[in-house]
């Protein structure tokens, strides 16, 4: 394995623990979610943008564009679905069980996606360390919600 990607995949999971208080209290200031929501997908689309123009990336023809398929264009929703639920939830569950329900969610979703080679995924059959990793994480996320 690369370790840097591991070292990423680590610091990116810190980052979204502390981005959920970040914008809990940014719902605080602006008291409305979904305009808390709006500002930090607003910031975060501006730091996109400046990437991608730095980067040197080329566009994509319009042609191309509309070649697209309709869901490939949720995962903005569902990153909107996501921000609001954690602007919400954090003040009256707290971070670590939005967090470790989160992250339980996602390690289910994931371990489905890599067996079934879903949504163009390697395949990655969800062996018996995998199922005994996502028993042992779902005991850990009841563990931290039962507090």
């Amino acid at each position: 394995m690369n370790y840097i990607y591991i070292l990423f995949a680590f610091l990116v999971g810190l980052a979204i623990t502390v981005q959920a208080g970040v914008n809990a209290n940014l719902r605080q200031a602006m008291a409305s979610p979904i305009l808390a929501a709006a500002i930090s997908f607003g910031s975060g689309f501006i730091a996109l943008l400046v990437l991608f123009f730095a980067s040197g990336s080329s566009t994509p023809s319009l042609e191309a564009i509309k070649q697209v398929s309709w869901w490939k264009w949720m995962g903005g929703v569902m990153g909107a679905v996501y921000m609001i639920t954690v602007i919400v939830s954090v003040p009256k569950i707290g971070t670590a069980n939005l967090v470790s329900l989160s992250v339980a969610g996602q390690l289910v979703a994931a371990i489905i996606l890599d067996h079934y080679g879903l949504l163009g995924f390697a395949i990655h059959p969800a062996n018996g360390w995998r199922m005994l990793g996502v028993m042992l994480i779902v005991t850990g996320v009841l563990l931290v919600v039962k507090n």
